[in-house]
Parts: C-alpha cells; structure tokens; sequence
C-alpha cells in the first residue's frame, strides 16, 4: 500500500516538472549568444590561471 502511494507520488511529481527540453537548456548559464559566453568563460577560466601568478607576483613585492 505504502509503495503504491509511493509510486503514484512519483509519477505524479514528474509530470507536473515542466524544463524545457534541448542542447543548453539544462545550463545555469545562457548559450544563445556565442561572443558572450566566449567573454564570460574566459574570465572564468582566466581568472583561476592568472590567480597563481598574481599571488606569487604580490608575496615577491612584499617587503
């Protein structure tokens, strides 16, 4: 008995979930314009790789 409401619970809470459906949509962040994302992944990723080096680059210059 307990499984059956279990199941119907399930089912039901699948149905009424609407996402849209395709390549993208799935992502926090918006693909349509393929210049913005350019800017905006290499920021994200050029953040992380510069982050080292201005590090090092500061503890040098400290007195």
């Amino acid at each position: 008995m307990l499984s059956a409401a279990v199941r119907r619970f399930t089912t039901s809470a699948v149905r009424r979930v609407h996402y849209e459906e395709g390549p993208g949509k799935n992502l926090p962040f918006s693909v349509d314009n393929k210049w913005r994302l350019l800017v905006v992944m290499c920021g994200f990723f050029g953040s992380g790789f510069v982050a080292p080096f201005l590090i090092v680059r500061h503890q040098l210059l400290k007195k």
